[in-house]
């Protein structure tokens, strides 16, 4: 999941906190463990720089994953970021354990 962050849309906060509560609570009631990771540290793992924009990590996300057009809505390429952001360093920790 991507830990909340909202600087500008302040009045989105309180609908996203309680979608990404219950989310997590979904998650824990299935035993399922739950990841956050910042936006700085998603858009640097998609595009290797933090300060990238939503356009920029579209495309990253469309090249990534050998796709036609640019994921949409927004909130499906954020999701999709995430995923592959967790895919990268699940993998890396993994490697650091076994070496």
């Amino acid at each position: 999941m991507e830990k909340l962050f909202l600087r500008e849309h302040v009045k989105s906060a309180l609908s996203v906190g309680q979608a990404s509560g219950v989310a997590m609570l979904i998650l824990a009631e299935a035993q399922l463990e739950v990841r956050e990771y910042a936006p700085l540290v998603v858009k640097q793992a998609i595009c290797g720089y933090g300060g990238a924009d939503k356009p920029q990590m579209q495309e990253m996300v469309k090249t990534l994953l050998g796709l036609e057009e640019r994921p949409r809505p927004d909130d499906a390429a954020d999701a999709l970021a995430v995923a592959i952001c967790h895919i990268h360093i699940e993998s890396t920790r993994q490697r650091l354990s076994e070496a």
